[in-house]
């Protein structure tokens, strides 16, 4: 999945689309598989990246090898009666509703009567305190902004940078579960309720094995698993599955407004996870980036036959828009790849406006200033690296140089009134060709319903059968993850 952060409007449909179809029931009504939180900010739940509080992810332990943060096999059973590290509905919000019954049955009076927010849990008056994105477009940015965890090392200039009222910025960061190669989340849960699907990758949780431990909602770094206090069960995302599997895309993706969304298929080195994601972080974005095969090379193409994938699913990876942005241009990232669950959702980061308190004698109305240098934009690279790069500027750098040569290319070829060769140089310095440059502008400003998302038949009678199949077979295959069991399909 790439999710491309220029173009996001901030509309919150998707949220709406995903809520309505997946979550508007009960026990699940402070859960949002789908979220667009403001940048800076503390996201949802409160200061989800804030690893010291919440321990999420893996580490590396002395002996080189990986380690779940949260929970090991001593911390299992006190773990039930106490996690410290467990969200709380405070980090998260109390839903309510209101008291409609008062607003349309009060008696008459002289003031105009109202609904009062009523909690969704147990029916009583509450006084709301906070909600799924409180800090939405930086409201109450003193509280919500100012404590975002990526703004830790900043200095106090790049701080005042982003919060100042003259130079206010801001974006949208949608979230939704990256359905990991590595899930922490899979290799915590005791019940082996959590698994990787060996057919799309898709990371789900059986609600029969379920037993309510919880272990997966701690040990995600990105909080995107949740526990339903009604049924005793963990829920996550499940990008909508049974649509993929007649075709459609997830309801999030179809809904998006502003077309930022793009879903395809990767082929992956399943044999190298383990040795990438204990990669230092420096190396962790270029390490995940390598996994990812060329589904043009004909031995890949006959190993994936080997293994049972179908030409359709290759085909599908050839055609992919996630690929071309992730590994032919590389300006797509991983969210803090540092947790080092290897995620398969990918941002590409956003561009941002020119810092406002530059002055206007060095401002000149040549074409030099039509498009601001990527180091002068009132989003820090400091941040953006925090957040994309596992603190590494360079691939950010990277992937936002090359997105404004091509804004001056294109600028060059329809308007005319950027200079040429200057359009030419900017292209090689941002390793981008004309027609690299071409192709990036047209899947990401022309592109149809049919070129963002290329989703291949599921074959699911195939996958059935290969569920069969013995399970030393199944690891020959290479289903499985790093961390835990291998548990296939």
């Amino acid at each position: 999945m790439v999710f491309h952060l220029d173009k996001c409007i901030g509309c919150h449909t998707c949220s709406i689309a995903c809520k309505n179809v997946w979550t508007d029931r009960r026990g699940a009504e402070y859960m949002w598989w789908n979220n667009v939180e403001t940048k800076p900010g503390t996201g949802y739940p409160t200061k989800w990246e804030d690893q010291d509080k919440y321990q999420g992810g893996w580490k590396l332990n002395g002996s080189g090898g990986l380690d779940i943060r949260s929970t090991s096999k001593t911390k299992i059973v006190p773990n039930i009666f106490h996690n410290p590290h467990m969200p709380g509905m405070d980090d998260y919000y109390e839903p309510w509703t209101y008291d409609y019954q008062n607003l349309f049955n009060a008696p008459e009076g002289s003031d105009q009567p109202t609904a009062e927010p009523i909690s969704m849990i147990d029916g009583e008056k509450i006084d709301v305190q906070s909600g799924p994105n409180w800090d939405d477009d930086l409201g109450g940015s003193p509280i919500y902004a100012e404590n975002d965890p990526n703004l830790d090392g900043l200095t106090e200039q790049q701080r005042l940078q982003l919060s100042s009222v003259e130079r206010l910025v801001f974006f949208y960061l949608p979230r939704i579960c990256n359905h990991c190669l590595n899930p922490c989340c899979v290799a915590s849960c005791p019940s082996g309720a959590l698994y990787k699907r060996g057919e799309d990758g898709i990371v789900l949780i059986d609600q029969q094995k379920c037993r309510a431990w919880r272990s997966c909602v701690a040990a995600c770094p990105y909080k995107k698993t949740y526990f339903n206090w009604f049924t005793g069960k963990s829920e996550k995302c499940i990008l909508c599955f049974p649509r993929l599997e007649t075709g459609q895309a997830p309801a999030c993706f179809h809904s998006c407004v502003g077309r930022i969304r793009y879903l395809g298929v990767l082929l992956y080195d399943a044999e190298r996870l383990e040795a990438v994601a204990k990669l230092p972080d420096d190396e962790l974005v270029e390490g995940h980036r390598s996994l990812i095969l060329d589904p043009h090379d004909p031995e890949v193409i006959s190993e994936a036959l080997e293994n049972g994938v179908s030409e359709a699913v290759i085909e599908s990876a050839q055609n992919s828009p996630v690929y071309r942005f992730v590994k032919e241009w590389r300006i797509a990232l991983p969210p803090h790849i540092e947790y080092r669950t290897l995620p398969m959702l990918f941002y590409v980061p956003p561009m941002s406006p020119v810092q406002a308190s530059r002055s206007e004698d060095t401002i000149t109305h040549s074409s030099d200033n039509l498009f601001h240098d990527i180091d002068e934009s009132r989003v820090p690279m400091k941040f953006l690296a925090s957040l994309f790069g596992a603190g590494h500027e360079g691939v950010v750098r990277y992937a936002l140089a090359k997105q404004k040569a091509v804004r001056w290319h294109r600028r060059a070829e329809t308007v005319g009134d950027v200079d040429r060769e200057t359009a030419d140089r900017m292209l090689r310095e941002a390793d981008c060709s004309r027609e690299e440059a071409d192709a990036i502008y047209r899947l990401t400003s022309l592109c149809t319903f049919e070129d963002r998302f290329v989703i291949p038949p599921m074959h699911r009678e195939q996958a059935i059968e290969m569920m069969k199949e013995p399970h030393e077979h199944r690891e020959e295959a290479g289903f499985g993850f790093v961390g835990g069991p291998r548990r296939g399909l």
